[in-house]
């Protein structure tokens, strides 16, 4: 939907508009619980990329003539016009056939129309109790409408017949989908407060695509925007109905696994930054260009998703939360030459809580005038409380002796609270700021292993200290000990293993060795009861 208002007005009504007065544009909206969809499809998705069995090319076959011969009937004649799709859902692999074929709308409302007269909806369902209702019923009403046909795909090598070039293109379309969950899989994606954000720039993205669909030929959405436009589509009837008024401007966006080019990813970052006068990317909603496609994820860290919490399990060791951070720049445009106004002055990075020598520095004449420049993308513990940004000059040779000009503060918990986790300042007259985070999430474990004093069959190391305390009893068998720390330093686990017998006094004892199948290794979890200095005991040994 274009405008007849020359491009000028345009722009300097937009220049004052931020992402939260989307939510006040009546022709934005979202007729789904699109929060709550997006963390169902999440969960879907990443169920579909463990099945390994439905990516076979037999089994997707079969998947695909279940989803056109049954399936589709079925719920078209369960579907009442004007009413709710009925709440069922059916089996894993008609799911994911009938997911990607709705993420092609245009070839989809074909579909549903030209067989069944009507376009075909899906139920919201996003409770899990309500989801295995929804699966059971379904699989009641097909086994009375389809005795002969199993609820559960059974496709075998024997169903590998050449399929029909309809066929061919939903089967094309499928495979395509295969990695799609491995672009949404990091752990803070099905974050509340990421959801929130992510929904704001959605609708954002949806109304610049209405105000600029004329002034480009492709819009490129970034991963998060990408992540709510599929969950949308996913929802035909919902969809059809949102975005009625735009049906045009749509297919101007680059669809999933598209090539696109350098020049049309550089116009919906600069008609974003028209609109909303921030930068087009943010943390958690990246993207970049690789071998002439739009790259929605490309994390810089390893995410190791998980559905449960192991700082339950293991008390003993230091909870570890990790976020990640983006920080863009903006030189004002200068009416004389920059190097006669800032020519000397760099910036400097560093966390609130770090090593005093880990600090980044940024020089200011890199900068492109009147342009968003993304000057840091890192990975950082939230433990560290924030980043500082100092605008330095420097006092002697390169950046050493340098004098803080500018200095602000942006803390974790501060961005946590701020609207699409992102805030922005102004360092001085000339330069701005903008730093976004993702939510903090539990990251993997860092371990380290030290060796340790030996130790006796009662877990106390080995020592003159501990042979008085027994009275001159003597000390019985050696252990070798090593003590592992966590991220923090914290002692989290003693290992301890059983090399030899014997008895230890204050003397020449030697120890007498075990045998290899004698030898036993011991974890046990917690820290060292410590007697005297760094002479201690092993804490109690927990069975595993």
């Amino acid at each position: 939907m274009s405008s007849d208002r020359p491009i000028s007005e345009f722009s300097a009504s937009m220049s004052a508009r931020s992402l939260g007065d989307m939510s006040e544009l009546g022709t934005i909206q979202i007729g789904v619980d699109i929060i709550s969809a997006v963390r169902r499809n999440l969960g879907f998705l990443r169920t579909v990329a463990d099945s390994h069995w439905l990516h076979c090319e037999s089994t997707l076959s079969e998947a695909i003539r279940r989803y056109e011969e049954l399936w589709m009937p079925l719920i078209s004649d369960l579907m009442v016009a004007g009413a709710s799709p009925p709440m069922i859902l059916p089996p894993l692999d008609v799911e994911w056939v009938w997911f990607c074929h709705t993420l092609n709308p245009v070839s989809y409302k074909h579909y549903c129309e030209t067989r069944f007269l009507k376009l075909i909806g899906k139920p919201s369902i996003f409770d899990e109790e309500n989801e295995d209702y929804a699966y059971m019923r379904c699989k009641e009403i097909w086994v009375k409408r389809y005795p002969t046909q199993s609820f559960e795909n059974e496709g075998s090598s024997s169903l590998r017949d050449e399929i029909s070039v309809e066929n061919h293109e939903l089967f094309e379309l499928v495979r395509s989908h295969k990695h799609l969950y491995s672009t949404f899989s990091e752990p803070f994606r099905s974050e509340i407060i990421y959801l929130i954000a992510a929904k704001q720039r959605y609708k954002g993205f949806l109304y610049m695509l209405q105000s600029f669909s004329d002034e480009c030929s492709s819009f490129v959405p970034a991963s998060d925007i990408l992540l709510m436009w599929l969950t949308h589509q996913s929802y035909p009837t919902v969809y059809a109905e949102d975005v009625k008024e735009m049906q045009g401007d749509l297919t101007k966006v680059v669809r999933f696994g598209e090539t696109v080019k350098a020049m049309e990813l550089e116009k919906t970052k600069q008609l974003w930054h028209r609109t909303f006068r921030q930068p087009y990317e943010k943390a958690g909603g990246g993207i970049t260009m690789e071998l002439g496609r739009a790259v929605t994820s490309n994390p810089l860290a390893y995410w190791e998703a998980s559905d449960s919490d192991v700082n339950t399990k293991y008390k003993s060791m230091m909870s570890r939360f990790v976020l990640e951070v983006c920080v863009f720049l903006q030189l004002k445009a200068q009416k004389q030459p920059l190097q006669q106004v800032s020519s000397h002055e760099f910036l400097c990075l560093r966390t609130l809580r770090c090593h005093r020598e880990l600090k980044l520095n940024q020089q200011i004449s890199r900068l492109n005038d009147d342009s968003w420049h993304k000057a840091w993308h890192l990975y950082c513990e939230f433990g560290t409380k924030g980043v500082v940004l100092e605008v330095r000059r420097p006092n002697g040779h390169c950046f050493k002796g340098s004098i803080i000009k500018k200095a602000t503060t942006f803390k974790w918990n501060d961005l946590i609270r701020a609207p699409s986790l992102t805030l922005e300042r102004q360092l001085n007259q000339n330069l701005k700021v903008v730093v976004s985070i993702t939510p903090p999430v539990q990251a993997p474990y860092l371990l380290k292993c030290v060796p340790d004093k030996v130790i006796d069959d009662s877990g106390a190391m080995v020592s003159d200290v501990v042979l008085k305390m027994n009275q001159y009893r003597p000390q019985e068998g050696r252990w070798l000990s090593r003590t592992v720390l966590d991220h923090g330093g914290r002692e989290c686990f003693v290992i301890c293993i059983r090399v030899g017998g014997g008895f230890w006094r204050r003397g020449g004892e030697t120890p007498l060795p075990v045998k290899w199948e004698d030898r036993v290794i011991e974890i046990r979890e917690g820290s060292w009861s410590y007697i005297a200095g760094s002479i201690g005991r092993t804490p109690e040994q927990r069975k595993w």
